[in-house]
């Protein structure tokens, strides 16, 4: 009937648009978050379980697998930015439900610094890519996959997406020590 059509219109509109969103930054929901918490994983020796605030109502369970890199203690109210519209994901039996950004190289990895006055909730900006939509992104579309090769800090340690610095209030995002890599 009538509805059915409508139904499948509205369904193809919805996914279509989508579909023809550009695979760039502008489909990453980065925010300033606090990692309020960090624990070990109960069940994976290499893994964090963090609960991150987000400026939501309640904090996000993440888990990291940042143990090998960076010390517990450090990890405590720890400033970051997080990813925060991947799809959920079973790591070893706990929900993650984002991804903390960080500098890395194969032997090396730092959790991403916010500039100093932002506060857990504040959007991560790229000049010239206007967020396009907060969609939880669908996995086999690939989309972080298809923007991380693109991340870069800077010979000055700002994370960069294409050249473009990645800021918060008008202020770069950091790296605190690490220079010329990747960011995952």
């Amino acid at each position: 009937g009538i509805n059915a059509e409508y139904g499948k219109q509205w369904y193809q509109r919805r996914v279509r648009g989508t579909e023809a969103l550009p695979v760039d930054v502008s489909r990453l929901d980065m925010r300033v978050a606090l990692i309020k918490t960090a624990t070990r994983h109960p069940d994976a020796d290499g893994l964090y379980l963090e609960e991150v605030e987000v400026g939501e109502e309640k904090p996000r369970q993440v888990i990291s697998g940042l143990v090998k890199h960076i010390a517990i203690e450090e990890m405590q109210n720890r400033p970051c930015i997080l990813l925060c519209n991947l799809k959920p994901a079973k790591m070893r039996g706990i929900m993650s439900h984002a991804m903390v950004m960080c500098a890395s190289t194969p032997e090396k990895v730092e959790i991403l610094a916010p500039p100093a006055g932002s506060k857990p909730g504040d959007k991560v900006t790229v000049e010239g890519y206007p967020a396009t939509t907060m969609e939880q992104l669908n996995p086999k579309k690939k989309v972080f996959e298809g923007v991380q090769p693109d991340f870069l800090v800077s010979p000055e340690g700002h994370a960069l997406y294409k050249g473009v610095p990645w800021k918060v209030n008008g202020e770069v995002i950091t790296a605190p020590s690490m220079r010329g890599c990747g960011i995952k």
